[in-house]
């Protein structure tokens, strides 16, 4: 049996109400910058979000550089994330200027250790940038008590966790700011890049809506110097026919991967299943889990029809872009990052898998342990 990590054949293989607003918006208006389309998706996206502004711009890494941005993070400010995170987190800190500065990551959720952020605190940071890694919320009544003490903005690094909630308080409203990814790979996704920031203050809103587009306040005049990010209306057509199964996608991943969880929960000797915690809504962006034998496992997955992967075998502090920007760190500063990164597999979870698919999936993992 095949079980593919990918869903995007499944989920765009009649295509034909997309691609028929699609022509109308082109044969009709030619508005394909920001066009009605956008401002509807925005709309629509805040209200999936419980927020009061939504801001469409070209990518999650953009949604995360531009809330950075907006802050007024730049030159010598500190920013501070967790090492387990993609590229784009620690991307747009440098981009913005300022220096990301790692703490390590908690046992269990795979995220910032929110005990260990205060220690990392210095006259420069500025700024904390909690990842909500694989779907799976960050400890914010933590950072944001942490934030509050020391008067440090935060930008919550949502593109992986829409509708993600804590004691249902919805993820992008604890911070100022916080960036969503549309990635054809996200829960949520359009058909290439794409990215949405949630804000609830007017202001923040208006000033983004200026850096998305050049810094424009009309045709003609330019109030200040922006970036060229805007959310093509295409996307936003694709976006408006998609938010419609938002909960839909979220549900059945989340029953997906608790019948995973079900499956392989007798395999302690093997397998670590991170906790779920009661008040938190994990929306299963990555189905993660720590093994023993990883590559083992992985090889025979692959061999056996599971695509499983690895996000992300080498922490960002040990990558080469680390040691090239001048970030002095080394093997041994983040032993719990490090530690996992060797033991976690993601194993496919979305919302196109059969009942088969799934059971299969554990058969597979099971059959290697026992074997």
């Amino acid at each position: 049996m095949k079980v593919p990590y990918s869903y995007l054949m499944d989920q765009f293989s009649n295509p034909d109400k997309i691609l028929a607003d699609i022509r109308e918006e082109i044969t009709k208006k030619a508005e394909l910058t920001i066009g009605p389309q956008v401002d509807e998706f925005e709309r629509q996206f805040a209200a999936l979000c419980g927020a009061k502004y939504a801001v469409g711009v070209a990518s999650g890494t953009d949604a995360l550089f531009l809330s950075l941005k907006a802050l007024g993070i730049g030159a010598g400010d500190e920013v501070i994330t967790a090492p387990n995170t993609f590229i784009a987190t620690v991307g747009a800190i440098v981009a913005s200027g300022a220096k990301p500065v790692y703490v390590d990551i908690d046992k269990e959720q795979f995220n910032i250790d929110a005990n260990l952020i205060e220690k990392a605190i210095t006259k420069k940071t500025k700024a904390i940038m909690p990842v909500h890694y694989a779907g799976s919320p960050a400890n914010m009544k933590k950072v944001m008590e942490i934030a509050k003490k020391h008067k440090l903005l935060v930008v919550e690094d949502a593109c992986q966790a829409i509708s993600a909630s804590i004691d249902g308080k919805i993820v992008g409203n604890f911070g100022s700011l916080a960036g969503f990814s549309l990635h054809p790979l996200k829960n949520l996704n359009v058909w290439g890049d794409g990215g949405l920031i949630v804000t609830n203050s007017k202001e923040l809103r208006e000033k983004l809506i200026l850096l998305r587009n050049h810094g424009l306040k009309n045709r003609d005049e330019v109030e200040i110097y922006g970036y060229n990010s805007r959310l093509d209306t295409i996307h936003a057509i694709v976006g408006l026919n998609l938010i419609k199964q938002a909960e839909f996608i979220t549900n059945t991943r989340i029953a997906n991967a608790k019948k995973i969880d079900e499956g392989l929960a007798d395999l302690k000797e093997y397998i670590t299943i991170p906790e779920r915690l009661k008040n938190v809504r994990h929306v299963y962006h990555l189905y993660i889990i720590r093994v023993k034998n990883r590559d083992g496992l992985l090889k025979y997955l692959i061999d056996n029809g599971v695509e499983a992967k690895v996000h992300y075998p080498i922490p960002m502090h040990l990558q080469n872009c680390s040691k090239n920007h001048g970030l002095k760190y080394k093997k041994g500063d983040f032993p719990i990052c490090e530690a996992q990164c060797k033991e976690i597999i993601s194993l496919p979870v979305h919302q196109h898998l059969s009942s088969e698919q799934v059971q299969y999936t554990i058969e597979t993992v099971r059959k290697f342990y026992k074997k």
